[in-house]
């Protein structure tokens, strides 16, 4: 049950009320006693002050001048985190909420009249827009709330900092500085921002920050975003840039390799442009460069080890020691892996043994070479091997250009498509091989400084071409045997001291007369004198001309037996040839 204790009379009354003059003669008692009612009831709803008459475990009792005591709770007078210091006989104020309650106690609140008491002064502080005090104490949605000395604000999420933080732990039970943006006093709300109080002294900063800047100072600062190409650093109330490139003088592919947000970093300004207020910041400018004595210390020739830290379409980097990285182009990996990804013969972090090729000090670089550390394989073979050698190996691919064949030392040679057959066109001479078959070629060139060898399979073979070179010239008559009838003309067979080689006779070329220049006039094994009109020993092509071997015979029948201006007819000129030739043959 509740406590109640029960006064006198006058012990109810106001202390006003108590020392008032006796009443009247004709006053009773119990108008007195109405009066001093109606003077308390007129307390409900504000601040009273009372005197502790009692402190127990949990409940401090207060006479506040009412017929009865009121209980208030002994930690709504205790400071946050630490205990409630009271004793019997202090004077203390409190919010009067009614008189009696059902068991006849004063409800009293310690709390609401420090509420009271607060708003009173963030009132006034408000109006002035000065900043107020106060304890984050607990987390809600959106926010958080603040106790300002009793009264409890709202602190939204977006107003902690000046940019987002990721625990407000350490901000919690700490007394800081708040603006306050909202007051409604009849509901009941503020709201706070600390954020606010961080810009003003933010744009303090920031103004004798960049008064004072200039390139070559050392500033500290804060990462307060990481992106791409680099990291932007709050110098305290204006931000910089620092590149990637500007990290470190090592190889970095993102910032977040060496940086991250809320990470106190040291810099120097490397560029301000006081119109614009960019500021360009680095890191690395306070470390040592190590390219000083490069030259020195890798020269060209040098043979060591690095560790493969980037690899490219076109190569791969090679670190020879922090802040000190060469290129292994792709050219200069390995003397018998062409057109590969570099990723197919080195891996990253892999332990790779370089040799110096170059150093550019302006453009800072450093050009390795990976397969100059091992034999060239080319130069051994131009050691072992001579033109004119017959090797055999497979096939290890097929282009539209030729055959590469696989060699001593995991070298490959080409075989060009026109050195593949003597009697095909290297198109469908090339449909005659697979990949994997094993063949015989003869070297044609060496060429180890282009890293070329060029071969022959048709070269293991004669030239048939070179019968006709040999025992046909051009304007000689022969006898051919018809080999084949086109409609474009006929192919002939040139005899036995041609190696079997064919010539052709174009439709025009077989016969004088129009009338008789058709293909279809002749058959296959028929035997026809025609004159070597053509020998192309690049093309390898005979051409020959029926036509072209009447208009011989017809020249020189008109030289031995006259002209038709003489009286005799171009046929008895001819007759009297052919009578001739009958003659001899006869003879």
């Amino acid at each position: 049950m509740a406590r109640t204790t029960t006064k006198r009379a006058s012990e109810t009354l106001t202390p006003t009320a108590a020392n008032a003059p006796a009443p009247a003669s004709g006053e009773s008692f119990a108008a007195l006693l109405e009066e001093s009612f109606g003077k308390s009831g007129s307390l409900e709803g504000s601040v009273v002050k009372g005197v502790i008459r009692s402190v127990e475990k949990e409940f401090v009792m207060i006479d506040v001048g009412l017929k009865s005591e009121g209980r208030v709770a002994l930690r709504e007078f205790a400071m946050a985190g630490q205990p409630a210091e009271l004793k019997v006989g202090d004077m203390v104020e409190v919010f009067l909420e009614r008189m009696e309650n059902r068991d006849g106690e004063a409800m009293l609140s310690r709390e609401k009249a420090k509420r009271e008491e607060s708003w009173t002064v963030l009132q006034q502080s408000f109006d002035k827009n000065a900043h107020v005090t106060g304890v984050i104490f607990g987390r809600v949605k959106g926010g958080f709330t603040v106790d300002l000395n009793g009264a409890t604000a709202f602190l939204p999420g977006s107003q902690v900092d000046i940019r987002p933080v990721r625990d407000i732990t350490p901000l919690m039970g700490t007394p800081q500085p708040f603006a306050i943006l909202k007051m409604d006093r009849a509901r009941g709300n503020i709201v706070v921002s600390r954020r606010a109080v961080l810009e003003e002294s933010r744009a303090e900063a920031r103004s004798d920050l960049i008064a004072g800047l200039k390139e070559g100072q050392v500033l500290q600062g804060v990462v307060k975003n990481i992106t791409d190409y680099g990291a932007f650093v709050d110098l305290g109330g204006v931000d910089g840039l620092l590149h990637v490139t500007d990290i470190a003088w090592k190889r970095i592919n993102h910032p977040s390799e060496m940086l991250q947000i809320g990470q106190q970093v040291t810099v120097q300004v490397i560029r301000f442009n006081a119109e614009t207020q960019r500021i360009s910041l680095g890191m690395k400018q306070l470390e040592a460069d190590p390219w000083e004595g490069v030259v020195a210390k890798y020269p060209v020739g040098l043979r060591m080890k690095g560790r493969v830290t980037n690899i490219t379409d076109y190569g791969a980097f090679v670190e020879l020691e922090p802040g000190i990285e060469g290129l292994v182009h792709v050219s200069e990996m390995s003397w018998t892996k062409k057109n590969v990804h570099p990723g197919k013969i080195v891996s990253s972090s892999q332990e790779v043994e370089v040799i110096v090729l170059e150093i550019d000090m302006q453009k800072r670089r450093i050009s390795l070479g990976i397969k100059q550390c091992v034999d060239n394989p080319w130069a051994k073979f131009a050691q072992d091997h001579k033109e004119s050698d017959t090797l055999s190996g497979e096939i290890r691919n097929i282009t539209e250009f030729g055959l590469f064949v696989g060699l001593t030392g995991d070298i490959d040679g080409m075989v060009h498509m026109s050195d593949i057959a003597w009697d095909k066109a290297g198109e469908e001479a090339i449909k005659d091989y697979q990949k994997g078959q094993s063949v015989t070629v003869k070297i044609l060139e060496i060429d180890a400084e282009k890293e070329r060898i060029s071969l022959g399979i048709k070269q293991l073979s004669e030239d048939p071409f070179e019968g006709v070179a040999v025992n046909f010239k051009k304007g000689d008559i022969v006898t051919c045997t018809v080999s084949t009838v086109q409609e474009a003309g006929i192919e002939v067979s040139l005899g036995d001291t041609a190696n079997g080689f064919t010539g052709f006779i174009k439709r025009g070329d077989l016969a004088r007369d129009r009338s008789e220049q058709r293909a279809d006039r002749f058959a296959v094994g028929e035997k026809v004198d025609a004159k070597i009109t053509n020998i192309d020993k690049g093309a390898r092509k005979v051409a020959l001309s029926i036509k072209a071997r009447e208009l011989d015979e017809e020249k020189q029948a008109m030289a031995e037996y006259g002209s038709s201006d003489s009286g005799a007819s171009l046929g008895d000129i001819l007759g009297a040839a052919i009578k001739k030739a009958q003659k001899k043959d006869e003879a």
